[in-house]
């Protein structure tokens, strides 16, 4: 076993990064997954799954090398944020709110994996393209076999495979899951209004929906949906033939948001995910998770992947700061990791579930108070410049 030795297992934009991290700081590192390339997309044609970049996992992606190799013409800055509640509640965030030019950057996930992809090929990180298939302690580490019976050995397994992470089923670590009942239901729109990069938000009791700017198309303005409403609900829009989605859609988003960017129309096709709270223990005997396999909250925040990259960013602090004589899988060394991760993803956790609770709620007095509440915080500089900084992981 190599001194310093590591795999990561799982190839998404959490594994890819992780992978690259430790491979830059001068570690051993593997990568462990399937190898699949984001297609080459025509300019006016995007990847379905996008994201919201905050300032940190931006900081983080050009660390790596990455955020460089990305086309400036793919992604788009947020400068505000309208949300609006379900009485006459608003709140307007704008980013010289806090004297930032930015809140976040959307971004599709495509591009982020194709430009870490490209980065871990330039820096020669090892990558197996095999499937995780059991996990076994070691001297100094664990002992992983391969779908195809390789059998490899680490000082640190860091499992980044997802929400049905394999890592974390083998190694035992304690999961609680907790499925919402919605879908969350993603596609892109073109919109007759130009939404002048503001990222806009309407809670309607039983349902959230997310409009957030895209770059501009040659039919005209465009826009990304996350449309986080109840499963039954979801599964029949997604059931129906593309003109009666376009025909209910466009009616839906009128409605409910009073005709905010103008009429609309879908240009890609919905897809769905389930909604789900998943909290964990993130570490085992030489075991680490970051991303989905370590945590999963509500997108109404849209903070999953910068809560993912934040993982990424304190293992690969907790790592360069252990003593010499400490391998990255000594129990002390997870410990700190762990204790780094704790309070940012219990804080979001709480968030994101006491918000999604809270909206849900349709006693009238609670109806008045969150929209109440929003209208107390749209007047106070300081509440709206700490929500600013929230959102950019600082």
């Amino acid at each position: 076993m190599k001194k310093d030795s590591i795999i990561v297992c799982g190839t998404g934009i959490a594994g890819l990064a992780c992978g690259l991290g430790l491979a830059r700081a001068g570690m051993s590192v593997s990568l462990l997954g399937p190898h699949s390339a984001p297609p080459v997309l025509e300019a006016d044609t995007y990847h379905p799954r996008v994201y919201a970049i905050s300032a940190t996992s931006r900081s983080l992606l050009d660390e790596l090398g990455a955020w460089r190799l990305m086309d400036m013409r793919r992604i788009t800055a947020v400068e505000a944020m309208e949300i609006y509640g379900d009485g006459q509640g608003a709140l307007d965030l704008q980013a010289w709110h806090d004297t930032q030019d930015t809140l976040a950057w959307i971004v599709e996930s495509g591009e982020i994996e194709r430009a870490l992809q490209q980065a871990v090929r330039v820096f020669g990180v090892p990558w197996f393209e095999e499937a995780f298939a059991s996990l076994d302690s070691a001297a100094h580490g664990v002992r992983v076999t391969t779908s195809g019976g390789r059998v490899m050995q680490a000082n640190l397994l860091v499992g980044a495979d997802g929400a049905r992470s394999q890592v974390r089923e083998a190694s035992g670590i304690h999961h609680d899951y907790t499925p919402y009942g919605d879908m969350g239901v993603v596609a892109h729109l073109d919109v007759e209004i130009p939404h002048q990069g503001k990222a806009l938000q309407w809670f309607t009791g039983d349902s959230v929906l997310a409009l957030l700017p895209m770059p501009d198309t040659a039919d005209g303005p465009q826009v990304s949906m996350v449309w986080s409403l109840p499963e039954g609900r979801a599964r029949e829009f997604l059931a129906q033939e593309s003109g009666a989605q376009q025909t209910f859609l466009a009616a839906h988003i009128l409605a409910t948001t009073g005709a905010r960017l103008g009429r609309v129309r879908l240009r890609s096709t919905p897809a769905g995910f389930p909604l789900t709270l998943q909290r964990t223990n993130m570490v085992a005997p030489g075991v680490a998770l970051v991303g989905d396999a370590a945590h999963r909250v509500h997108p109404l925040a849209g903070q999953g992947l910068n809560l993912g990259l934040g993982d990424v960013r304190a293992l690969l602090d907790v790592l360069a700061a252990r003593e010499p004589f400490r391998h990255p899988g000594d129990a002390r060394v997870l410990a700190r990791y762990r204790r780094a991760r704790a309070e940012p993803v219990l804080a979001m956790s709480l968030v994101t579930d006491g918000l999604h609770r809270l909206f849900a709620t349709q006693c009238a007095p609670v109806v008045w108070a969150r929209n109440e509440g929003m209208r107390v915080v749209d007047r106070v500089p300081f509440l709206k410049r700490r929500l600013i900084r929230a959102a950019a992981g600082q």
